[in-house]
């Protein structure tokens, strides 16, 4: 559901529960959406940020909550956030007492893209990205746009990149949309499209394949490399973009979408290399991450860990194997692609060199 007023959305979604039955999981980095959890009336239990802190100690906290509270199987869970509170926030609703309803509010554009759509839950686990999670949908996802007006230029670029990632999968008309789109100022306003766009064909993906059998693995384009850099705990170099003033910048460890932008270079260059894909996307795309993502840093001995990473990847059907997605071309993914390790190598050679 898109809404440009959170409150008017949420009415008749909430008209159907016992008001003391209702209680929201929010983060600690939500600071300038508060007053929107306040004008909720619910109780709320702050989650710590970080990946470091996406973990079965976080999912304990919100179980406790629900059980101080007493809800009830008839209960709700409000899950106001980013991605880590969707994920952390949906999973304990999937196995609080067999199953409770809940809603996810993102409150980033990766959340509202990504994270919050589609059912995918989870945790890390012995550091690993999302290694313990379920598959468990929402009752409604809200998506309010006006909620990005605080994010700093880093989160908005961080969401933009799953963006891209998405319109790879879908065709060359969102992809050139979203390529136009104005990175210089940012403006929220434009998104609202642009998302709905997104959330357009990731859902239909996710209804023809739920489970993640085929199809919906499609959207795991960039996360082979993406989620083992991320784990890494790679740092990206100086940034020649220059957020604007309104917004705050941030100098966090390596964000998520980053992390896809980075990914999504090296596995496209395994589908120019393997598939035959235009090299146009992939040169696109390096430009783009030149100049407003800067570049991943890396020395030569992280590379048999990023790959020893790549071979615990969730998404492997066989154990020392690389599973990624490609594309033959934009809006033709390619899945269950298996890279060897001298394919791994010389698309990282790609990347570094960048």
């Amino acid at each position: 559901m898109l809404t440009n007023d959170l409150h008017i959305a949420l009415r008749p979604l909430l008209a159907s529960y016992d008001p003391q039955q209702i209680v929201v999981v929010t983060g600690q980095d939500v600071n300038a959406c508060r007053p929107e959890i306040a004008a909720l009336g619910y109780p709320v239990l702050t989650m710590q940020g970080g990946e470091e802190n996406k973990s079965i100690v976080a999912v304990q906290h919100i179980w406790d909550f629900l059980l101080e509270h007493n809800i009830t199987r008839r209960g709700l869970l409000i899950c106001f956030g980013g991605g880590i509170v969707t994920d952390l926030g949906g999973f304990a609703a999937s196995t609080y007492k067999r199953g409770l309803n809940y809603i996810n509010i993102p409150t980033t554009l990766l959340a509202m893209v990504d994270a919050s759509t589609g059912g995918k839950t989870g945790f890390n686990y012995a550091g690993l990205k999302n290694c313990i999670g379920s598959f468990y949908v929402p009752v409604e996802t809200v998506i309010c746009p006006p909620l990005l007006d605080t994010l700093s230029a880093e989160q908005l670029l961080s969401g933009y990149a799953e963006m891209l990632k998405t319109a790879l999968l879908d065709g060359s008309e969102l992809f050139n949309a979203l390529l136009q789109y104005d990175l210089d100022t940012m403006p929220v306003a434009d998104l609202a499209p642009l998302i709905e766009r997104c959330l357009a064909v990731k859902e239909r993906i996710v209804q023809s394949d739920p489970h993640e059998q085929g199809l919906r693995k499609a959207l795991n384009l960039g996360h082979t490399v993406g989620h083992a850099l991320e784990e890494l705990g790679l740092q990206p170099s100086a940034i020649s973009h220059q957020p604007s003033e309104n917004r705050q910048s941030s100098n966090r460890q390596l964000l998520h979408g980053y992390a896809v932008l980075y990914g999504l270079i090296a596995e496209l260059y395994l589908s120019v290399v393997r598939l035959g894909m235009s090299r146009e996307p992939l040169q696109q795309l390096t430009q783009l991450m030149l100049h407003y993502y800067g570049r991943p840093q890396c020395k030569c001995s992280d590379r048999e860990h990023l790959i020893a990473l790549m071979e615990q990847d969730k998404k492997n059907e066989r154990t020392a194997e690389i599973n990624c997605t490609l594309i033959h071309s934009i809006g033709q993914p390619a899945i269950n692609q298996v890279i060897s390790r001298s394919e791994m190598n010389e698309a990282l050679d790609y990347l570094f060199s960048l």
